[in-house]
């Protein structure tokens, strides 16, 4: 059956515009976006397909490479083409609101930004949000890099990115690729080194989140860490 069969109070577009998009599940919103099915197969029963094969995690169906998509998904190539697009679109929109906002006040935007940069890298990734006096976003940088379960991380290198970017302050992150969010012994200490080495140069560090999943990002501020 077809989703023009239902009644229309399940029909996701029709509840969306009833309810607001907040009330639809991933796959009722991934269907909006797909909307069409392929034979045999609803837009919604194709998008918990979708879902189902990237580990119903929202964020891995960019991720894959140009072909893979619509090998596993059914869904075509300009489709598979239209679904990156549009999360790069929301990066970039979220970017662009973090560095135009008066000040950088809003710990949720952050964790929506950082979320899309780094919850579904395969490997460690370790950045800085480089903030100025009155908490503008200055630029977002990723300093390191490393392998699925650790980054090298230096505090020199660090304070030298912070001296050539003029900040006042900055928010660390990095991700788990393990899909677990909880800092480990060496994340605190190393935060403890950067904070250190950062206060002799006159860098505030006002945060450091770890991003793992789809699980909110955990806050070394929140947690009394920093």
């Amino acid at each position: 059956m077809g989703i023009s069969d239902w009644p229309e109070g399940e029909r996701p577009r029709e509840r969306l515009l009833a309810l607001g998009p907040e009330a639809l599940s991933d796959a009722e919103l991934l269907a909006i976006y797909l909307r069409v099915g392929v034979r045999g197969k609803s837009a919604v029963d194709l998008a918990r397909d979708l879902l189902q094969r990237f580990d119903g995690r929202l964020g891995t169906l960019p991720k894959p490479s140009s072909d893979e998509l619509p090998r596993f998904s059914a869904i075509g190539m300009a489709k598979a083409a239209q679904l990156k697009a549009s999360f790069e679109l929301a990066r970039r929109a979220l970017s662009q609101d973090m560095s135009t906002r008066d000040s950088f006040t809003s710990p949720g935007k952050v964790r929506d930004w950082l979320r899309l940069k780094l919850a579904n890298r395969g490997h460690e990734v370790f950045m800085a949000l480089w903030l100025d006096a009155q908490n503008h976003l200055l630029k977002a940088e990723e300093l390191f890099s490393g392998t699925l379960t650790q980054t090298s991380v230096y505090p020199r290198e660090v304070v030298k990115a912070a001296l050539a970017n003029n900040a006042a302050a900055v928010i660390l992150a990095h991700n788990h690729p393990s899909g677990i969010a909880e800092p480990s012994r060496a994340d605190e200490m190393l935060t403890r080194s950067l904070k250190e080495a950062l206060a002799m140069v006159d860098v505030k560090v006002l945060d450091h989140f770890i991003v793992a999943g789809n699980t909110p990002p955990m806050s070394f501020a929140e947690r009394g860490l920093l």
